[in-house]
């Protein structure tokens, strides 16, 4: 190893003893080398995929989305029938949504977490049945919940207090157009309140949703500032104290509208957490506030979703806990906080996302420029810092730059043998923090047209991103074992960009 290679290296980053072999923290079954050391994807080699496709591109892995579903929803349900209880598996479809992913996971028997109206609509026209899709979002549209009352969606997360009153005055528009038209009245809206716990999950500040001081769900904290604006008799009539949380005063007003029926409390604590201790905190106060809410209102509310938010492998750095582990010690929570306030376990749904879509997606770049850097350390001393540029960027993967997320990379059009180099992947846009992988090693006869792969890029690469400096938005192509791989979502054209402008 070069003195160079030592260049800011962060602890956790190994030099590689063997530079072929592909870490199953991070990478899955369905990545795997032949004999000749180029990287497969469910049994087809990159310089195929790459020759077909061209790059960038995503490459999905329809085998291991459709494992990671199914092991999730077994393990629910296995964890749960220890406890005599039912639970549904919702897949957050905010993570990578198409029509191809929202058909593997209906047929894999999940349902479907949406978080906007065009969300919805590739649910549907997937073949979702609306009683198994829910709307999320903490400023839903007119146009977004007219949508989910005439589909029947199965439920809506209200935000807040303005939605549920939002809600009522849509549902009245809906059924007063109905009755016009001499059709059945809508069913009354099915909701789930999202609530803030109040957990501090071990996370990047911007994925942590369960906190006070964010835009997401409703605080269960005392709330002077909250029930300012009601008058002393509003405070009567809904049965609140100008003390009480803004939760408890949105669940009385949802009990009281008749166009809603208000079904049990939402709660979700962040994104890409290790940490079991946040998750069964969550649980225990999401219960409690029902247990409340139950004797409150003289009935059970029969629903309570926990969100998602487990985390996936990206560097060798990250623990990700085994699906049946995390399903299990939430199951035993739920269970034993249940039993010591006397009731009945309610129907319980998950939402993993990127715990399914992540592993299962890899960015195929292809090398251009490669450039030694010189740099001038804490000591004084001159360092080399090697730039490896490729094809991609930002407008594929907006993760490193919003949340300064690590990933991983390997050469995959051959083995990558020989002295490795510390090296930065970096894109191709009018940015320097245009970063694709900030740490790595990668050999040192590293050349232009070789094809690099990053994995784990499955969830928030192509749903966040976008045609910054005009690149056109890559394809992505699915594989499985016994099928040719297929574009499921096809590559965007200069001329589909020009077309959106008006001369």
């Amino acid at each position: 190893m070069s003195d160079s290679a030592a260049l800011y290296k962060p602890e956790w980053l190994s030099y590689p003893e063997d530079p072929a072999a592909l870490n199953p923290v991070i990478w899955t079954p369905s990545f795997a080398r032949n004999t000749e050391g180029e990287l497969c994807v469910d049994g087809t080699p990159v310089s195929e995929l790459v020759a077909e496709f061209d790059t960038p591109a995503y490459v999905f892995s329809e085998d291991t989305f459709r494992s990671r579903a199914r092991a999730y929803r077994t393990a629910f349900e296995q964890a749960f029938a220890h406890h005599n209880a039912q639970v549904s598996v919702y897949y957050a479809g905010k993570s990578f949504l198409c029509t191809a992913v929202a058909r593997w996971a209906r047929e894999e028997g999940l349902c479907l977490d949406t978080a906007s109206g065009g969300e919805l609509a590739i649910g549907i026209r997937g073949g979702f049945d609306p009683a198994n899709i829910a709307l999320h979002g903490n400023n839903k549209s007119v146009a977004e919940l007219r949508r989910a009352i005439d589909a029947g969606l199965g439920r809506v997360v209200a935000d807040s207090v303005d939605e549920l009153r939002l809600i009522e005055r849509v549902y009245a528009q809906v059924a007063s157009e109905r009755a016009q038209a001499g059709r059945e009245l809508p069913a009354p809206v099915p909701v789930l309140l999202r609530i803030t716990p109040g957990v501090h999950a071990s996370t990047h500040e911007a994925i942590a949703t369960a906190h006070e001081d964010q835009k997401f769900g409703m605080s269960l904290q005392p709330d002077t500032a909250a029930l300012a604006g009601l008058s002393s008799q509003e405070l009567e009539y809904w049965g609140v104290a100008p003390s009480d949380s803004y939760a408890l005063l949105a669940a009385s007003i949802a009990e009281a509208i008749d166009s809603i029926e208000l079904r049990g409390i939402h709660c979700h604590i962040g994104s890409q957490i290790f940490d079991a201790a946040g998750f069964e905190q969550a649980a225990a106060t999401a219960l409690q506030f029902m247990h409340q809410l139950n004797e409150r209102f003289g009935r059970q509310l029969p629903e309570l979703d926990l969100g998602g938010g487990y985390g996936i492998g990206y560097t060798e750095a990250d623990t990700p806990r085994d699906i049946a582990e995390v399903t299990g010690s939430i199951a035993n929570t739920v269970a034993a906080v249940c039993a010591e306030l006397s009731m009945d376990i309610p129907h319980m749904s998950f939402e993993p996302g990127r715990s399914i879509s992540g592993p299962s997606g890899i960015t195929l770049y292809t090398v251009g420029t490669i450039k030694n850097v010189s740099i001038e350390d804490e000591h004084g001393d001159i360092r080399v810092r090697r730039y490896v540029s490729v094809d991609g960027g930002m407008s594929d993967n907006a993760r490193p730059v919003l949340y300064d997320a690590d990933y991983s990379v390997t050469v995959a059009n051959r083995a990558p043998a020989g002295e490795q180099v510390l090296s930065r992947v970096v894109g191709k846009h009018c940015e320097s923090g245009d970063i694709v992988v900030r740490y790595a090693y990668l050999p040192a006869d590293l050349a232009a047209g070789d094809v690099l792969a990053v994995p784990a890029t499955g969830a928030y690469c192509y749903v966040l991103g976008s045609n910054y400096n005009f690149l056109t938005r890559p394809p992505v192509v699915a594989t499985a074992e016994h099928a040719d791989p297929r574009v499921i979502v096809r590559r965007q054209s200069e001329g589909e960009m020009l077309a959106l402008m008006v001369d």
